[in-house]
Formats: structure tokens, sequence, C-alpha cells
């Protein structure tokens, strides 16, 4: 699981930097060894209707496509 960590840190700023344009961020709140990644939505995002669609076809996309060890992102 370290591993996988030290592999999404820079996807991670990379989705933070674009969420912050818009007064968002996430929180990284868990890396489980099936490859789930759990997020917390910080900011504007919080309460964003689009909220589900950013997850799942950005946030989601970015993790799995950049780190082949992540399976899923779940908002928590």
């Amino acid at each position: 699981m370290a591993k996988i960590k030290e592999k999404i840190e820079p996807v991670t700023t990379k989705i933070r930097l674009a969420l912050h344009a818009d007064g968002g961020d996430i929180k990284l709140v868990d890396v489980e060894d099936d490859g789930t990644v759990k997020v917390q939505p910080v900011g504007e995002y919080t309460g964003c209707a689009m909220s589900q669609y950013t997850l799942k076809i950005g946030i989601d996309r970015l993790f799995t496509k950049d780190v082949h060890e992540v399976k899923v992102v779940e908002s928590v």
C-alpha cells in the first residue's frame, strides 16, 4: 500500500491544483490494498452538483490511468 500511496501523490497534486481553480479541493483519506482510493471533497467541491461527475470522469479516470494499481476512487 505504501508503494501505491507514493505513486498517487503526484496525481493527487495535479487533481488538487485543477480543483483549486474552482474553489474546491480533495483530501486523500485512504488507499486500500485492493486498489480503492478514498477521497473527501473539500471547499466548493463539497456541495457542488457536479461533484459526482467530477469524481467519476475526472478524478477516477486520472488515478486509474496514471496508477495502474488503483481500481476505483470513492468519495467519503
